[in-house]
């Protein structure tokens, strides 16, 4: 786990107190909406959000930057790359 601190977000998605998987399909559609290099904040306090959310990110072809621990949650921290939020490029046409 990549543990950071002090991450200026552009936007923040709570997921505190929801059930699995919104964990995995909310981000995606946040991400949707973001443009690209933009950072998403994602409050959860699902600690199989911890292993979850990096994975996601990894196959979806987005930016994990890392994990801040708070009181009473995670901050997970996703930086907009390139396409739709979802892996998925964007076709023109």
């Amino acid at each position: 786990m990549k543990f950071v601190k002090d991450i200026k977000a552009d936007d923040t998605l709570d997921l505190v107190c929801r059930m699995c998987p919104l964990h995995l399909l909310e981000p995606g559609e946040k991400l949707a909406c973001m443009k690209e290099g933009q950072v998403l904040e994602v409050l959860t306090d699902y600690d199989g959000a911890l292993e979850d959310i990096p994975s996601w990110c990894e196959k979806c072809g987005q930016e994990f930057i890392g994990i801040e621990e708070d009181e009473d949650c995670y901050k997970l921290y996703i930086r907009k790359k390139k396409g739709n939020g979802d892996g998925k490029e964007s076709v023109s046409g």
